[in-house]
Order: C-alpha cells, then sequence, then structure tokens
C-alpha cells in the first residue's frame, strides 16, 4: 500500500500538479472567505464546495470543465436548502436524503458531468447534516458557496489551468448497456438508494446525531465502481482507510485541534493528500479524508475519542449497507464488466495500431499518442474491475493467478503500443513492406479475442506464424512483441478457463 503511493509513476508529474492546484484553491477559497467576515461554519461550507469543484470535475476539455464548474451551484443550492428546511423534519429531511442519493447516482449514465453534478448534489446535502444547517444560515452559506467556487474557478481556469498545455484525452465512458433496469446505472441508483436506506436507519441506531456518516460512507462506495466484486473490495478499502485515520486522528487531530495553525497545516496536508492519493490507493485517500474530518471537527469544539470511534462504527454500518445492496438488489456480475472492459482495451490496442500504421504511411492526421492516452485510461478501469480478483484476500486462488497474467500481458501491449508510438513520431520513420503484414496479424488476434466465439482457437493456430523480434527494426519489434501478447491473452481470455469470475 506504501508502495503504491510512493512509487507509483506520476508522468508529467500530474498528480502532483493536480494535488497542489487543489491545496491553493481551496486555501484561496476559505481565506476568501475569511476575509469577507464569514462564521467558520461558512467558510467550511465553502472549502467543502471548492474540494468538489476541483477534485470531481473531470470533463475531457478545459471548456468542458468550466461549464460543469458553473453548473454547481445551480444544484447544490436548491440542494442545500432543501436540506436546511427540513432540518427539523425527520422523516421528510431522510426520504428527501435517499431521493438525492438515488438521482445522484443515475446522473451518471450523463457521464463526467452528470457524476460531478451528482457528487455535488449529494455532497450538500450531506454537509448540511454535517454542520446542523438552518434556514436562517442559508444566506451567508450561500454567498460563501458562490465566493469559493469563483476562487476555485480562477484557481483552476485562470492561474493554474496545466491542462491546456496537454492533449484532449479521449473520453472513456463506462458501459451501460441496456434499457430501464437492463442500464447498469439505473441498477446502481436502486442499489445506492436501498443501500443508503439501510445504513440511514442502522446508522440513526448507533447515533442519533452522526448517522449521515453511515450514509456517506455507502455514497462514497459507489462512486466510480460498476461490479458487485469492485464494490466490495472498495467497501473493504474505506474501512480500512477509516481505521488508518482515526488511529492518526488520535496522535495528530486529539491533541493539537485547539492549535489554529497547526489544524490549518494539517488541514491542508489532509487535502494534498485527498488529491494525490485519490488515483492510486482509496484507502490512503480515506485516510486523508478521516484526518481532515477529524480535524475539523475538533475546529468546531466538538472532538473527542469517543467521536471518532463512532465514526469507524458508523463507517462499517455504510460499507456494509453497500455490500448488502449489490450482493442482493439487481446485481451486476464482475465478469460482465471485466469483459467489457478488456475488450475495450483490446480494440483500442487495434485503434493505436492502425494509427501508427497511417502514420507511417503518411497520413497527416493519424495521431496514435492520443489512442495511448485512451488506453491507459481503460487499462485503469480493468485493473479497478479486477480488483476483486487480484486482492490479496480473495480466496480464488486459481483465478487470482489468471487474472494477474490478463494484467501483466495487457500491460505489455500498452508498453509496446507506447514503443510504437514514440518510434512513428520520429519524422525519419518510414514505411516498410512488412508492417502491412504485422499490422494485419495484430488485427486478426484482436479479431480473435473479441469476435471468436469461446474455446476458439484461432490466435492459438496463429501463433506459429509470429516472427521472432527483428533488431535494428523499432516498428516491427514493437508490432512482433505487440502480437505475440495478444496471442498469449487466448489462453486466458478465450479458454475454458477463462478470467471471469462468474460472480
Amino acid at each position: 500500500m506504501l508502495k503504491r503511493v510512493f512509487v507509483a509513476p506520476d508522468p508529467g508529474r500530474l498528480r502532483l500538479r493536480f494535488a497542489a492546484r487543489g491545496v491553493l484553491g481551496i486555501s484561496l477559497a476559505v481565506a476568501l472567505c475569511g476575509l469577507a467576515g464569514h462564521s467558520l461554519v461558512a467558510a467550511i461550507t465553502g472549502g467543502l464546495a471548492a474540494l468538489l469543484a476541483l477534485f470531481t470535475v473531470t470533463d475531457a476539455t478545459v471548456r468542458g470543465q468550466a461549464v460543469t464548474t458553473a453548473l454547481l451551484p445551480a444544484v447544490g443550492l436548491p440542494v442545500l436548502g432543501l436540506a436546511a428546511v427540513l432540518h427539523d423534519v425527520p422523516v421528510a429531511r431522510d426520504l428527501a436524503f435517499l431521493a438525492v442519493v438515488g438521482a445522484g447516482v443515475y446522473a451518471r449514465r450523463w457521464g463526467p458531468r452528470g457524476h460531478s453534478l451528482g457528487v455535488f448534489a449529494f455532497m450538500t446535502f450531506f454537509a448540511a447534516q454535517f454542520l446542523h444547517t438552518v434556514p436562517d444560515q442559508l444566506p451567508e452559506l450561500y454567498a460563501a458557496v458562490l465566493l469559493s467556487l469563483a476562487a476555485a474557478s480562477v484557481v483552476r481556469f485562470g492561474l493554474w489551468c496545466y491542462e491546456r498545455r496537454l492533449p484532449t484525452p479521449a473520453a472513456v465512458a463506462a458501459p451501460t448497456g441496456g434499457s430501464r433496469l437492463a442500464r447498469i446505472t439505473t441498477r446502481q441508483a436502486v442499489q445506492a438508494t436501498v443501500g443508503a436506506g439501510f445504513a440511514l436507519a442502522a446508522g440513526q441506531v448507533l447515533s442519533d446525531q452522526r448517522w449521515y456518516w453511515a450514509v456517506g460512507a455507502t455514497w462514497w462506495v459507489f462512486v466510480n465502481t460498476t461490479s458487485r466484486g469492485e464494490t466490495v473490495v472498495r467497501g473493504f478499502r474505506r474501512f480500512l482507510g477509516t481505521v488508518l485515520g482515526i488511529v492518526l486522528g488520535f496522535a495528530v487531530a486529539v491533541p493539537l485541534h485547539d492549535e489554529p495553525v497547526a489544524a490549518a497545516v494539517i488541514v491542508a496536508l489532509s487535502v494534498f493528500g485527498i488529491f494525490y492519493t485519490a488515483a492510486v490507493s482509496y484507502t490512503w485517500m480515506m485516510l486523508a479524508v478521516t484526518v481532515m474530518a477529524s480535524m475539523l471537527y475538533g475546529l468546531l469544539g466538538v472532538l473527542d475519542p469517543a467521536l471518532l470511534a463512532l465514526r469507524v462504527g458508523e463507517t462499517a454500518v455504510g460499507a456494509l449497507g453497500a455490500v448488502l445492496a449489490v450482493l442482493l438488489v439487481l446485481p451486476v456480475t464482475t465478469h460482465a464488466v471485466t469483459d467489457a472492459w478488456v475488450e475495450r482495451a483490446l480494440r483500442c490496442v487495434h485503434a493505436c495500431t492502425a494509427e501508427a500504421a497511417a502514420r507511417l504511411a503518411g497520413s497527416p492526421t493519424a495521431d496514435p499518442a492520443r489512442r495511448v492516452a485512451e488506453l491507459e485510461t481503460i487499462l485503469g478501469r480493468v485493473r479497478l474491475s479486477l480488483a476483486p480478483l487480484v486482492h490479496p484476500f480473495s480466496p480464488m486462488r486459481a483465478r487470482m493467478g489468471r487474472a494477474r497474467h490478463v494484467l501483466a500481458l495487457l500491460d505489455d501491449c500498452a508498453r509496446e503500443v507506447r514503443g510504437l508510438a514514440s518510434v512513428v513520431a520520429d519524422p525519419e520513420a518510414s514505411h516498410d513492406a512488412r508492417l502491412a503484414a504485422a499490422c494485419w496479424r495484430v488485427e486478426t488476434a484482436v479479431e480473435a479475442l473479441t469476435d471468436a466465439p469461446a474455446g476458439g482457437h484461432r490466435s492459438r493456430t496463429a501463433s506459429a506464424a509470429v516472427p521472432q523480434l527483428v533488431e535494428g527494426e523499432p516498428v516491427l519489434a514493437h508490432l512482433h512483441a505487440l502480437e505475440q501478447a495478444l496471442l498469449e491473452l487466448a489462453v486466458p481470455l478465450r479458454g475454458s478457463d477463462r478470467v471471469a469470475v462468474g460472480a
């Protein structure tokens, strides 16, 4: 887990810039709230709005990110007002909260923008419970949210818009499929609502004041997951991260919460940790979130060891609610999702190869680099989908080995594709007659893996025709290595012992 965070590659130092910009934007938002004379509660609300704007808005283009950010108040302010009005009406408040959960998850069918708006709506309602918001506070909170979103936008789109210098990433939407209850986002919306209902009821048994922690745990377990295997693993990681964060909270937050300067530094470090670790370790991200929450409770004057222990119990209840929901309510099988992502990765490999061949043939519009970036994104989703199988606690040891084999071979494909793209980017690269034949074999291998019937022998019989790697011919070397990796993938993907878990 330590290696995943501190040794994980950070090409272009994007994670570092993402985290540093997050700290800068949120710090500016909170500072402006202070200068405007807002209360601590309003400053916290504004800081949370800035965090969500900088963290959850992930549209492919800068223009799209700006539009989504501008739409956040249209969703968040009415939800904040609803939560405040229903503060003293528990039944109506709870039903409204569950409706926000369901709508927020369902909104993911509209891609990154729907996801961002859904998260912002949920977290706005959650923050109202966290801060015990009442209608009299709304004008100040509205002003703090708008001011903070403006500050975050100035930092993201003005002072430090590093995305403008990066190639536009390809949009990679999660597989949805079907309609009505056959659509994955619809199923997840039902699952999340049922799981949140369980968490809400059980959380209120544990505490009639902090029950919303359980609902929050259920919600965040569902974020960026699709199958029940992914959700179970994420629930475990959330609980583990919370426990580790509580341990650190006892050591740091409890003794320092009444020191404003120290508390501000720890909150800033926690924010940095949230942004920096999110892409590589959900456990570490949750540790940072828990430490930050502990310090905020300290600043609000309600922190004590019993409160931190209660957070562990509420998180366990929320994770349990999510797990029960995905296991019992309209389950989405792990193997179906994994197959879809692996197939998309293979087709992207083929597209990368075709773009490289077109580039060598003289096409001025062919751009294999963009396809390489798309492949990296898809492989990230493949790893997430296969996480239940490769997790150290997985009881399915044989399938764990096959899943790791598939990941290793896909990584080999990605490495060769990256090398191929870098070679063809050289203006001195020239077309070779053998290139067409090698590209054709790659196409055949991909088609065999994605279209041939299960157990088909097309790829395995073709393996004998793979030539040896050609020294001094980098394009052909990458293509032949890529072809060999694709042919080896036929065994776990199309053989009788395929990787799918069937769960």
